[in-house]
């Protein structure tokens, strides 16, 4: 227990300080809803951890009454704030994020509500008592809405932007832009739920699909036939033309040589008798010198 003139610390700080991930998240966020610091993103952070742990901690239970009890108490507290829907169950509850519970503050349904032309603007008109919940003034931007007031939210009596005429009163435009926004935002959410495509759809990709290849097939033999052709007529001229030339220097080569050793062989047979002729014969005077030698 801390000194009663200092409230307890309501929020829990990051373990790590310097993550570059979860620094460019709060970023985007205070710029989105217009806060003042990170401390609000982490007291709706530790609000939203408080839940899902209660919520893992009745779905570990066992089927006793007082959990049956307790699981209608959260989801009939969450629903009372706005932020689940009716009939929704534990499993919603661990589904939820930050901004869930960032989108119930009252500087962001003063925005919405086109009391404000910015986030931050709706936080200055707060902190200066303009606004008010039916007849109560507020003066603390971070106050959750409940559902039943949210439709209570406007000026007060004494403030001067009763006056449409006020400069810093918005423009009847710039609600309708809000709206649109608002629409907008709750198409998508219903996007995500039903992401199933209409039938109307289906049939029209069906088509889109069968109607493609049919194109493809018409085009692509045309464009590959024709190059093809036009390339083998000139080459095929080519081809028939060459083994022509080819063949009749081939067979000219092939005569020259078949006839030039026949040529050379006939002069060689007259060379050799004439040299013979010229030569004694060796046989001739060798023998009468053997028989001189044997008759001694």
């Amino acid at each position: 227990m801390g000194k009663p003139k200092f409230s307890r610390k309501k929020y829990e700080s990051p373990n790590h300080p310097w993550k570059e991930e979860r620094i460019r998240a709060e970023n985007e966020l205070i710029t989105k809803y217009g806060l003042k610091n990170k401390r609000e993103i982490w007291k709706a952070e530790t609000a939203l951890r408080k839940y899902r742990g209660q919520a893992r901690e009745l779905l570990a239970g066992s089927e006793d009454p007082q959990v049956k009890k307790e699981t209608n108490q959260l989801i009939q507290h969450l629903t009372r704030l706005n932020i689940l829907p009716l009939n929704s169950t534990l499993d919603d509850v661990l589904a939820l994020d930050t901004e869930a519970i960032l989108a119930r503050r009252l500087q962001t349904l003063a925005y919405l509500k086109g009391l404000a032309e910015t986030p931050k603007h709706a936080r200055q008109l707060i902190s200066h008592g303009h606004i008010a919940i039916g007849d109560r003034r507020i003066t603390v931007p971070s106050y959750r809405v409940t559902k039943g007031e949210e439709n209570k939210i406007g000026y007060t009596a004494d403030s001067g932007l009763n006056d449409v005429s006020h400069p810093a009163r918005p423009s009847s435009d710039f609600k309708s832009k809000i709206t649109k926004k608002l629409e907008e935002v709750e198409e998508k959410k219903q996007d995500k739920k039903t992401p199933a495509k209409p039938k109307d759809q289906k049939q029209k990709d069906s088509s889109n699909q069968q109607q493609k290849p049919k194109k493809e097939e018409v085009k692509k033999p045309d464009v590959k036939q024709k190059p093809a052709e036009e390339k083998k007529a000139p080459s095929e001229q080519k081809e028939s033309e060459k083994p022509k030339a080819d063949t009749s220097d081939e067979s000219k080569k092939t005569e020259s040589k078949k006839e030039e050793p026949k040529a050379s062989v006939e002069t060689k047979k007259q060379e050799k008798p004439e040299e013979n002729k010229d030569k004694p014969d060796v046989s001739s005077e060798k023998k009468p010198a053997d028989a001189e030698k044997g008759g001694n």
